[in-house]
């Protein structure tokens, strides 16, 4: 624990932020890290609970109590070997994990909680400023190939993992850089790309090699999330050269709106509009870039992915914002004893609502409008609804309609890209994902010998967190496969 009164002494401190006007200028990080100091500080405020909720609320079941208090006496690289005993990627997690540690944080029943987050994000830069983030190569090399397919967080865990155990870790993406949904998925001004690229060269060094621009398995021909590939490596091949692998995909089949209209120009799905900013930071040309520069852009979907393009659409210079949600608006504060430890349902304002957004809630699209059949967008018609008991109907006369110039939809995603699970010839679950248990004896295998499934591809779509802890119990459950007992952590 940190200091014994601490949590009577001491207020939560929260990063600050550059301001709108100075960060809507560019693509970069503008959230502000806690200083040492501050750190300390919110370290001193986790309490001798006895029960620490907070590791459990943590997808990867962080050692919290420990670091904050490492933090708090000032012992930072002892904090930093605790942090990386069960994260392999705090400075992602740091950054865009929403933290359900500190929804479930004791001191959040009657009070702010400890800013769990924040001291993770100082201390994932402090390890990399000072050096300690060093390659980890296997003493012993076990002669075991592995293929990983997809290197979002899920894919990049189990490399990491598997290949600090001494097999030969390679690691297929269909794009042409590392990072998967990562780097082309969350906006430069939410994580820099740099922290995927440093991770990149560390896990070289650990001998894990990385092919890009590769697809795996028979992909519709003129897929849109596979432009970038410039060779095709069928199934069978890889079951054949491996002795494992892994299918760590992301989710990538976007929820649709098959309502009258969807065929105009100027409606896109949020995956087609948020990688092509990504690649224009990174210096690629995009040819015919879909951009929201002077126009009205109404976003469909409320989540994280919608505040994104809500983010993305003002800094490219949107005239207007506008941000639709199919549920009604959630209490500004929870009921703390009734939700406490759980991930509450709440207003959230992001750091995007701040900068200009206007928000619609409870409302329906009922047709997408354009001056002829394929045409340009001009508007949206929409009408209010209301639940009742978990249904949901219409309020006759509040039909509306919205000057709109581009929308973007951005309902979550439905399950991976079936063409990767066909070619491995995977069963699949009722919602299009991997079928594959987490169960110690037989975890994250599916129905296909030596394919193992994890991270987005076989839970559906999640957190980063969640990804990260996939891909660990993936790495470990492979290694008792290959080798008959594993020593990496589940």
């Amino acid at each position: 624990m940190g200091k014994i009164t601490g949590f009577l002494e001491y207020k939560r401190i929260e990063e600050s932020r550059e301001p709108v006007a100075q960060r809507l200028r560019t693509w970069q990080e503008f959230v502000v890290a806690l200083t040492a100091d501050q750190a300390a500080v919110q370290g001193a405020r986790c309490m001798d609970c006895g029960t620490p909720f907070c590791n459990s609320g943590c997808p990867v079941n962080n050692i919290i109590p420990d670091f904050n208090d490492l933090v708090y006496r000032n012992d930072w690289r002892r904090a930093a070997e605790v942090l990386h005993s069960t994260n392999n990627f705090p400075e992602f997690t740091g950054r865009v994990c929403p933290a359900p540690c500190e929804a479930a944080c004791t001191l959040n029943i009657n009070d702010d909680p400890v800013g769990i987050k924040s001291i993770e994000h100082a201390i994932a830069d402090r390890a990399w400023a000072e050096g300690w983030v060093v390659p980890q190569p296997p003493a012993v090399k076990t002669g075991k190939k592995v293929a990983v397919v997809g290197s979002g967080p899920a894919g990049l865990a189990a490399a990491q993992q598997l290949a600090r155990a001494g097999h030969d870790v390679t690691v297929f993406e269909k794009n042409s850089c590392i990072g998967g949904l990562l780097r082309y998925g969350i906006p430069d001004f939410k994580l820099e790309k740099t922290h995927i690229d440093r991770r990149v060269e560390q896990m070289r060094a650990e001998g894990v090699t990385f092919r890009t621009g590769v697809l795996v398995g028979a992909w519709p021909e003129g897929s849109a999330v596979a432009n970038d590939a410039t060779e095709t490596i069928a199934a069978d091949r890889l079951t054949a050269q491996f002795d494992a692998v892994l299918l760590a995909g992301g989710a990538e089949a976007s929820r649709d709106l098959p309502v009258p209209g969807r065929d105009l120009e100027g409606v896109h799905f949020a995956m087609e509009f948020l990688p092509q900013q990504n690649k224009v930071n990174a210096g690629d040309r995009v040819r015919g870039q879909i951009t929201a520069r002077g126009k009205h852009v109404i976003v469909i979907g409320g989540g994280d992915t919608g505040s994104d393009c809500v983010g993305t659409s003002n800094r490219q210079g949107a005239a207007s914002v506008t941000q639709f949600e199919l549920m009604p608006m959630p209490p500004e504060h929870e009921n703390k004893p009734l939700t406490w430890p759980y991930w509450p349902i709440k207003l959230r304002t992001s750091s995007s609502h701040e900068e200009g957004c206007q928000r619609e809630f409870a409302i329906a699209t009922k047709q997408f409008v354009g001056e002829r059949k394929g045409g340009q967008l001009k508007a949206l018609k929409t009408v209010q609804v209301q639940w009742r008991d978990g249904k949901m109907t219409e309020i006759p006369g509040t039909e509306k309609d919205h000057p709109a110039d581009l929308v973007l939809l951005a309902m979550g995603f439905v399950s991976p890209v079936a063409a990767v699970l066909e070619a491995f010839e995977v069963d699949v679950d009722v919602r299009g994902n991997a079928r594959a248990g987490t169960d110690d004896a037989t975890g994250y295998r599916t129905n296909v010998d030596k394919v193992f499934a994890a991270g987005d591809m076989r839970r559906g779509q999640s957190l980063i967190v969640w990804a990260i802890r996939e891909g660990r119990q993936a790495a470990r459950a492979i290694d008792v496969y290959l080798m008959g007992a594993s020593s990496l952590p589940r």
